[in-house]
């Protein structure tokens, strides 16, 4: 009977993943049609500012009435402008003076203020998303609570288990960044990560529910993989604000150079530095868990196997993992390595994540072997 209920509660667990995943995929497609009509409203607005601006340099009448009410067009349209791109003064540096060159309108090389705050009439879809995406973090909740009572553990005993509770942690803590700050632009790469890591758990890495290997049976199980997992999270938050700034510095570039802003959505994510300054406080809070993570591992070997560190191959990626960050903070910090190599070496300390999770996982062998494959 104990063993029926455990299996019943694997399958309410399954289900859960399942709806968990659905809800995302439509908060995913609401994050996605937010940043394309804001971009197409900015767009439109960029347009009549950039006519309202030839105007008042070239009045079709004459006489001090029409040149004053082009200045009043010209300035109603910076006004709205500055409505919708955020706050007056609070854009990027490098692109706030832009004006008309080579076709691109004025303010196109505008970025979201450095506090993040949009105006709220044109988010109504990202609204949505968030609201979907609550909703998908509580169905994804029950899903990993089912879990825990159908294995009578905590669920993070194998790669489905991790990977399906590191997206839970992934999405639970962009939310409740959300409450400081405005981070919906990540709204789209965050759930589609998401999604990603459950769809990989159930077709991939799907597990049955089951007791542990006599190694992991211990209350340092609850503190080691539980601080991987939340630094994880953290690493996939940074990860995507990393891509962005790239993104959104190739886009500043272009701009400041007289080129055509053709990523116009990029405006409702924040300039590269506001970027890079998030990114870098974000790792070092989760490089101080990676580091907690190496040590209480450590300890953990030492109670499990009798020594502290046996060069095992997924100790050796975990400390790979702690040397790239920790070189990243560093480079940042004393060497001036910001802007784009900075980001670079951030995507790289994640991919390292990526490929000790998956690739050792599965194909090197080792006492860390609890894939459950």
């Amino acid at each position: 009977m104990p063993f029926a209920i455990n299996e019943t509660m694997g399958q309410y667990s399954e289900l859960f993943m399942l709806l968990a995943a659905g809800t995302y995929t439509v908060a995913f497609i609401a994050f996605a049609w937010d940043l394309a009509k804001s971009s197409k409203a900015l767009r439109a607005v960029d347009l009549k500012a950039a006519q309202a601006e030839r105007t008042s340099k070239f009045p079709v009448g004459a006489g001090v009435g029409a040149g004053a009410g082009a200045a009043a067009a010209g300035a109603g349209a910076d006004r709205t402008e500055s409505h919708l791109a955020g706050p007056a003064g609070r854009a990027e540096r490098p692109s706030s003076s832009v004006t008309i060159q080579g076709g691109a309108p004025s303010g196109a090389g505008k970025t979201a203020d450095a506090d993040m705050r949009y105006a709220a009439e044109r988010r109504v879809p990202a609204r949505v998303a968030v609201a979907l995406t609550v909703l998908g973090v509580l169905i994804h909740a029950a899903g990993v609570v089912t879990r825990a009572l159908g294995a009578g553990r905590v669920p993070w005993g194998n790669m489905y288990e991790f990977l399906t509770t590191g997206a839970f942690v992934a999405v639970a803590v962009f939310l409740l960044a959300l409450i400081r700050r405005d981070l919906r632009f990540l709204g789209t790469f965050v759930v589609g990560l998401s999604i990603i890591m459950l769809v990989a758990a159930s077709v991939a890495y799907w597990t049955p529910v089951g007791h542990l290997v006599p190694a992991l049976q211990s209350y340092w199980l609850i503190i080691h993989v539980s601080i991987a997992v939340l630094s994880s999270a953290l690493f996939t938050l940074t990860f995507a604000m990393s891509a962005l700034q790239l993104v959104q510095a190739h886009r500043q570039k272009t701009v400041a150079a007289g080129g055509a802003d053709k990523l116009g959505f990029m405006r409702l994510v924040p300039s590269a530095l506001s970027l890079e300054n998030l990114s870098y406080r974000i790792n070092a809070i989760a490089f101080i868990g990676w580091t907690f993570t190496l040590m209480f591992g450590a300890i953990w070997a030492e109670k499990a196997w009798g020594r502290f560190w046996g060069w095992d191959t997924k100790e050796v990626w975990t400390f790979v993992i702690w040397v790239v960050y920790a070189g990243y903070l560093h480079a940042r910090a004393t060497r001036g390595w910001t802007g784009t190599r900075a980001a670079w070496l951030s995507i790289v300390g994640y991919l390292c994540v990526i490929f000790n999770f998956t690739i050792v996982n599965q194909f090197f062998n080792g006492l860390h072997s609890y894939s459950g494959l």
